[in-house]
């Protein structure tokens, strides 16, 4: 079903939007009906454009059916909320997300051989451009893990003097960048760590028509930690990327910032403290509902303070 039925945007048009006017498109993975709505009412509240991002696991978590369900009966503004497939990585799937109604995939051949990488990545946008969808693409590996099938012990920078070349043979729309991101919720080894803007800066001036993509790029915020560890969790030495970075990254090009781990521990962290100061809940809907609302509330602090996309459409 084409993604339009849904009143979903094109990413492309977004991102060029974003690249032009020097902000960056927040893309926050979901996986349920309650992060899908708390997500949605963040964008609402503050009137940002928004990616709705879906890794391969969740999709299958979800099922496709429920899935475009949920996105059919979702409430929001038409062409400012884009579907997009996080990391696939095969062109088969990068298929069936446009088949069901997605308006964005990403094909991740990051770890194959660059001759592989760009064959599969020209393959998917051949497919994608036929039905108007957008393709994103990566080069460079990111350490850390995401789920079962993002995940990775290495990690390599991104080359800025083949990028020029990758985007050209593989026509793709939005390139993600490895400068020193990692997946999961441990993303530096100390708080002094930092990106590697110079090789961003580089690639940036390589490809300055390109919309540039950061995974990995989480805040991580303490508090959330605290109150997991202070009700029975067990997170030590998680650290994430500073507001500050990630507002240079978007100075340098950066127009889409990918957020997954600062959800699942808002989550997370609503619910442990519910049920810790309320034993006597049993009720899914009381312990969910405060979950919901820890997620839109971070979800506004980094789309005011991070990413600068409030008002933007």
């Amino acid at each position: 079903m084409y993604y339009s039925c849904f009143g979903l945007a094109n990413t492309k048009a977004l991102l060029t939007r974003a690249l032009r006017d020097g902000y960056a498109v927040p893309a926050f993975n979901f996986y349920n009906m309650e992060t899908l709505l708390a997500i949605l009412r963040a964008a609402d509240i503050t009137q940002s454009p928004i990616i709705l991002q879906v890794s391969e696991e969740a999709l299958n978590y979800m099922t496709p059916d429920i899935l475009m369900g949920m996105i059919a009966g979702a409430k929001y503004k038409p062409n400012r909320v884009a579907l997009h497939l996080d990391h696939g990585h095969s062109f088969e799937v990068c298929k069936r997300a446009i088949d069901i109604g997605f308006s964005s995939v990403m094909f991740d051949g990051s770890k194959l051989p660059l001759s592989e990488n760009v064959k599969i990545s020209r393959r998917v946008a051949d497919y994608a451009h036929k039905f108007d969808v957008s393709v994103e693409t990566e080069l460079g590996v990111l350490g850390g893990i995401e789920d079962s099938n993002t995940k990775s012990d290495s990690q390599f920078y991104t080359d800025p003097t083949i990028v020029k070349d990758f985007v050209k043979q593989t026509q793709t729309d939005s390139l993600a960048v490895a400068i020193g991101t990692a997946h999961g919720a441990y993303k530096i080894k100390n708080k002094n760590a930092k990106l590697r803007f110079d090789i961003l800066e580089q690639i940036a001036n390589n490809i300055p028509k390109t919309p540039l993509v950061l995974h990995g790029a989480s805040s991580i915020p303490q508090k959330f930690i605290t109150t997991i560890n202070k009700f029975g969790g067990d997170i030590t030495g998680a650290r994430g990327i500073g507001a500050s970075q990630l507002r240079h990254a978007i100075s340098l090009h950066i127009t889409k910032i990918n957020v997954d781990s600062d959800s699942r521990l808002a989550f997370t962290a609503a619910v442990r403290e519910t049920l810790a100061h309320e034993p006597k809940v049993f009720n899914p809907r009381e312990y969910l509902t405060n979950a919901m609302d820890a997620i839109t509330k971070n979800c506004i602090d980094e789309i005011q303070n991070i990413m600068g996309s409030g008002y933007k459409i």
